[in-house]
């Protein structure tokens, strides 16, 4: 029988580790202390560098709750990242994730602890949504993330 790992933030261990809500202490990323995946996702719907330092430094609801506010990068297909602007749909959006997300296995034990094991169970993320018109990031997208990160690290 297949094993699977739902990864969200009230599964267990290490599902929970590797959502996007965990909170990641001391973590930075291109100058910018990251409070949490969620803090860095939901800020690149902001295009005020100073405001984006602000949604990263903020705990993974409360940045989700700012982010959701934010619609007009659903209708341009702009995000942005410290005044560079970004194309949703373009494939150079997913080096900025996969390096965000290589940083944060650099960085934090706990998470790449977590990742590893996994082994080579399943990985899903069930809550995740699958237009990229409607999500900063697919469950595709950060499913085969975690994937490669776990293939090649």
């Amino acid at each position: 029988m297949e094993e699977i790992i739902d990864i969200y933030s009230k599964g267990e261990y290490p599902a929970n580790v590797l959502s996007n809500f965990y909170p990641r202490d001391n973590f930075v990323y291109d100058g910018i202390k990251i409070a949490s995946a969620e803090s860095f996702l939901q800020s690149l719907k902001f295009k005020n560098p100073k405001k984006q330092i602000k949604i990263c430094a903020l705990d993974a609801k409360t940045a989700k709750k700012k982010g959701s506010k934010k619609f007009l990068w659903k209708i341009t297909g702009n995000v942005y990242w410290k005044g560079k602007k970004w194309k949703r749909l373009e494939d150079s959006y997913m080096f900025l994730i996969y390096n965000f997300y290589i940083q944060m296995h650099i960085q934090d034990d706990t998470f790449a602890i977590a990742l590893n094991k996994t082994g080579t169970k399943t990985l899903i993320h069930s809550i995740g949504k699958h237009d990229k018109r409607k999500t900063i990031l697919t469950e595709k997208e950060f499913i085969d993330t975690l994937e490669q990160l776990r293939a090649f690290c």
